[in-house]
């Protein structure tokens, strides 16, 4: 049994039990998220898919931690120009624990 639901412009394919590191939700750590952008189920009913989301469908999280990535270099250089920029960048994540699958 799996669905792919849609959080934070992305797709993922979870299970129940999976751990999945999502763009940042306003969630606190150990509470509970319900994601009801489900695009596809599948199940002992078969495949079901939605268009474009299935209603009444809805995958129950828990909110493991809230974290940041690790830091990305990215470096801006001219050439001819003696101009040379070193920023570094740390997304930050949600860590879900997939619960139940309905719909």
């Amino acid at each position: 049994m799996f669905a792919i639901i849609e959080t934070g412009g992305k797709q993922y394919k979870v299970s129940e039990g999976d751990l999945v590191f999502v763009e940042k939700l306003d969630a606190e750590d150990g509470s509970t998220v319900k994601i009801d952008r489900v695009l596809a189920i599948s199940d002992t009913k078969g495949f079901r898919c939605g268009a474009p989301f299935i209603s009444g469908a809805a995958v129950t999280a828990t909110v493991v931690k809230n974290g940041r990535g690790k830091k990305l270099h990215i470096i801006r250089y001219k050439a001819k120009k003696n101009e040379k920029k070193k920023i570094g960048h740390r997304q930050p994540y949600t860590k879900l624990q997939i619960t139940t699958i309905g719909g």
